[in-house]
């Protein structure tokens, strides 16, 4: 065994803190911590992630650079446009139409391959395989998720198959989730991840996508490559912050950034007045302007520098995407950090579960436009719109990762917590356990645009605030506001993170407390001045 690096890894589930813990014991990096918690997380949590989603991350490395990888799937390319619009004007929530080529085990492999320790992926994929083997347990959050979406379950015989148990009463909190179907997938992945799209595996799932009624093909799967890309910057506050690009929304978050930063030094109520009205109009230029390059030419300077919507409406989603997302992040004493986000989409995806592999595919298509001439609209081998928005932050002092759930409000919960992270000083927890807003209108529950506010983030409730937006107080803590992983490393070598308190999980540390020699954070920005 090779000695690694001191880490610290924060994400959801216990299930996929041990997950990673075994991976650093092995000797593995933060990549490798990350990875094995995200393989997991495809495991206990089929609610928010499977094999059958996608994946986007960032990777800073120790020589100071960041990457951008993106394993986003497309549409099949016998995708029927004039069909669809046909049926409706927008696109379904959904079901077969929606399933995109899933890409997370692409970008899992793109990743251990280019950051990662050899050997390493296909032990964690084994071991994940043992897990779904002998059965994960239910956990408290999945449980809800299979009341919530009963209906669903019982719809699609793969997911009633997961989901019930003996007697065919639904699973609960504590019961056994064996799953050996999807266990032989994560072994015959062990043996070759590239079989998910050439090979046994992608073969059972295109034919399963076809009795679905999906037009997906085995030569869409073949079809799809993970990008690794650079990353959008901004220099602002003096933090380097890197997202994202499109299909990625992570140009609206560096948009809500800029102004959380001109916003600072207002005093109450304009500051979150200011920034509040500033995410209405980012949320806006999203859904006006966001597509994939590969298909039109998106105007990423209209994302960066949003119009201000003077009084407009903007556009509401044709549907209430109850989403699932989870991040997960890591750093270690070397300056490798990664901010990694995989999802379904929505709460079990499509709402299908292909039997024969017990993947659950995601309904990530459902976020394409039908509008002609739509930077989003859907096309042969496109790639819808992307909510999933990691983050990474370097000063001179400390570098940061982070990523949360939250769907569209992703930007919006970002801004309110990662700037005052930058500052070493902060405590993380309590960062994260600071109440917070989103506001939005059907994708968090309201017909018109609402702030919804936890009790204490906005100053004395005031009608109309801010601009014509009412607000809606919380009862408490709300999933709406996001779960957000964090983990930091200091100039002195000190690593440091949290777990929202909103979510099952927590931090796992690994090494001595400062990790031996420190990363010289100041000298990752030499020749790149702010």
């Amino acid at each position: 065994m090779t000695a690694a690096s001191p880490l610290i890894l924060a994400a959801p589930h216990p299930a996929a803190l041990a997950a990673a813990r075994q991976a650093a014991e092995r000797g593995g990096n933060a990549v490798d911590a990350a990875l094995a918690a995200a393989v997991v997380l495809t495991v206990v949590y089929p609610h928010q992630c499977s094999l059958g989603g996608d994946l986007i991350a960032l990777v800073h490395s120790p020589d100071g650079t960041v990457r951008a990888v993106l394993s986003a799937g497309a549409a099949a390319h016998d995708v029927d446009v004039d069909t669809l619009r046909a049926a409706d004007p927008r696109m379904p929530a959904q079901g077969p139409l929606t399933v995109t080529v899933p890409g997370a085990v692409a970008g899992w492999a793109e990743l251990a391959e280019t950051h990662g320790t050899p050997g390493t992926l296909a032990a964690t994929l084994r071991n994940a395989a043992a897990l779904a083997e002998e059965g994960a347990t239910v956990s408290a959050g999945l449980a809800r998720a299979v009341r919530e979406q009963s209906a669903r379950i019982a719809a699609d015989p793969g997911l009633s198959a997961l989901l019930a148990g003996p007697g065919g009463a639904p699973l609960d909190e504590g019961d056994p989730l064996p799953q050996p179907r999807l266990a032989a997938v994560l072994r015959a992945l062990a043996d070759d991840p590239s079989s998910f799209y050439r090979g046994a595996v992608a073969e059972a799932l295109a034919d399963g996508l076809r009795r679905a009624g999906s037009p997906l093909t085995a030569s869409d799967l073949a079809a799809h490559r993970t990008e690794s890309v650079e990353a959008l910057t901004l220099d602002v506050s003096g933090t380097r912050w890197w997202t994202a690009p499109p299909p990625s929304q992570g140009a609206s978050l560096l948009a809500v950034l800029e102004a959380a930063a001109a916003a600072a030094t207002l005093p109450e109520p304009r500051r979150t007045g200011l920034l509040a009205a500033r995410c209405q109009d980012a949320s806006a230029a999203r859904d006006r302007l966001l597509g994939d390059p590969r298909g039109t030419e998106v105007d990423l300077d209209g994302l960066l520098r949003p119009a201000p919507l003077a009084g407009a409406q903007p556009p509401k989603p044709p549907f209430r995407p109850a989403g699932d997302t989870v991040a997960v992040t890591a750093v270690d004493s070397s300056g490798l950090a990664v901010s990694l986000i995989q999802s379904v989409y929505q709460t079990f995806g499509s709402g299908i579960c292909e039997p024969d592999t017990g993947i659950v595919l995601h309904n990530r298509g459902s976020a394409f436009s039908l509008l002609p001439g739509h930077p989003a609209l859907i096309g042969p081998g496109l790639r819808p719109p992307h909510t999933l928005c990691p983050v990474l932050g370097r000063s001179a002092d400390l570098l940061l990762a982070a990523g949360c759930q939250g769907g569209r409000a992703q930007p919006q919960i970002l801004a309110q917590t990662v700037p005052h992270l930058m500052d070493p000083a902060t405590d993380p927890a309590a960062v994260l356990d600071r109440p917070r807003w989103v506001v939005g209108a059907r994708d968090i529950g309201h017909a018109t645009q609402t702030l919804l506010a936890e009790p204490g983030s906005v100053p004395a409730a005031t009608p109309g605030f801010p601009s014509d937006v009412p607000v809606v107080a919380a009862p408490g803590r709300t999933d709406l506001a996001g779960h957000t992983q964090v983990v930091r490393l200091a100039a002195d070598g000190r690593l440091d993170g949290a777990s929202d308190p909103r979510a099952d999980g927590a931090t796992v540390f690994h090494g001595p407390p400062h990790g031996g020699a420190a990363a010289d954070l100041a000298g990752f920005l030499e020749g790149n001045p702010r």
